[in-house]
């Protein structure tokens, strides 16, 4: 079948990955911008003969869920840019959604047969689920506009406007000014207010002159504030996205390890110290923190986040290396875990067990992911005692879940 070609489909199940299954002649298609139940006119995207299933773009919608709604950023609809690929679905079925894929991962991958509920972040029903991203990457297309690429493309959709981005960023009117032709754009805003950085192709953007700064002084981070901690991280680092994010996710973790004073905890993949600064708090000065993170750049901003806790030991190194080949980390009471959206895998399971926490607490980004390795973690000895699923990615199929899993299935209830 030729990829512009118009099939109707009666749409089935949500699948992981913000499509939903369709059959088309005993075939599977993975339809996004529908909805189960619908009945709709897709366009075939990818439908190569010999491919074990299709993909299509629903682009008209011939019986209409009761849960769709207009989408408020119609240019990431079919066709257009990635990143808002749910906004058709009215917000509470967002997150009835992403409740059903993290339960079918876990039920599929780690035969864990639980309820899943997906709750919101603070102030996203009262905004709708937008205005919440507080970094944004974008690219200028050949005429200079501000874009971001179409969906599974590398053409570059020119924008008129971003809703999911803060009022902050909104302000900067990025997409009514001219910019370097091909440049990669990237803006972070930290959600205390505190000043926005631009950076084009990775240098720090004069936004009153529209050109590079070259003053000595131009800065190329930002100051995020969490509770009661402040943090400098790189503006082209990572950072969590969402406005509300790192204090949820805090609190999640925080709760996770229970009361840790004088103990051992070991924080992998800490990236900047998000986790780290509030756990070098939790422990106290007779416990210790011992930070694994592979990016130098973001050992460097931890390294400033966490000068005033002596107790804290950083590590620079792949966390696999460093757990099976150095003697940084030799035992920990409690081990946080927040692998990158492939997760952990086989081997750093194996070695994060062979720490014999007695509790491990796992952020995770990918519902797949996190099913795979807490099968891993089941085949160690350890049991998922809680998982709190978070729609910290609201208009997108994206979710965090936190999830504490105790050894021999000990419990605190």
């Amino acid at each position: 079948m030729s990829g512009e070609e118009l099939v109707e489909l009666t749409i089935g199940p949500v699948a992981h990955g913000g499509h939903c299954v369709a059959r088309l002649d005993g075939r599977v298609v993975f339809v996004r911008h529908t909805l189960p139940g619908e009945r709709v006119r897709a366009r075939l995207t990818h439908a190569a003969p010999d491919a074990k299933f299709w993909r299509a773009d629903a682009v008209e919608v011939l019986e209409a869920s009761a849960d769709r709604v207009d989408s408020p950023w119609p240019q990431a609809g079919p066709g257009g840019v990635g990143g808002g690929e749910l906004g058709h679905v009215a917000p509470a079925a967002q997150r009835v959604w992403k409740a059903a894929v993290l339960a079918e991962q876990l039920r599929r991958l780690a035969h864990d047969d639980r309820e899943v509920t997906v709750l919101a972040a603070p102030g996203d029903l009262e905004r709708g689920g937008l205005a919440w991203r507080t970094r944004v990457d974008l690219v200028a297309d050949d005429d200079g506009r501000a874009g971001m690429r179409v969906w599974h493309s590398h053409d570059v959709h020119a924008l008129t406007s971003m809703p999911l981005a803060t009022e902050q960023i909104a302000a900067l009117d990025l997409f009514e000014r001219s910019w370097p032709a091909g440049a990669r754009i990237e803006v972070a805003a930290p959600a205390s207010g505190d000043h926005a950085v631009v950076l084009v192709e990775g240098e720090p953007w004069d936004l009153a002159h529209d050109r590079v700064d070259r003053r000595a002084t131009a800065t190329r981070s930002v100051r995020e504030q969490v509770g009661p901690h402040t943090y400098r991280v790189a503006a082209d680092g990572f950072w969590q996205a969402h406005r509300s994010a790192p204090a949820v996710l805090v609190e999640e973790v925080l709760a996770g390890v229970g009361d840790v004073a004088g103990a051992t905890v070991a924080d992998l993949y800490s990236g900047a110290g998000l986790f780290t600064v509030p756990l070098a708090g939790a422990v106290g000065p007779d416990g210790a923190v011992v930070a694994v993170e592979g990016d130098e750049r973001a050992v460097r901003d931890a390294r400033r986040n966490a000068h005033d806790a002596p107790h804290v030991r950083l590590v620079h190194g792949d966390v696999g290396r460093v757990l099976r080949t150095s003697d940084e980390v030799v035992h920990a009471d409690v081990v946080v875990l927040d692998p990158p959206r492939t997760g952990a895998g086989r081997t750093v399971v194996a070695d994060v067990a062979a720490l014999a926490p007695e509790r491990v607490v796992y952020v995770a980004c990918d519902p797949a992911a996190l099913a795979r390795d807490v099968a891993l973690f089941a085949a160690g000895g350890y049991v998922m005692e809680r998982l709190h699923g978070l729609d910290l990615f609201p208009m997108t199929h994206h979710l965090e879940a936190v999830a504490v899993l105790t050894r021999s299935g000990r419990s605190d209830g």
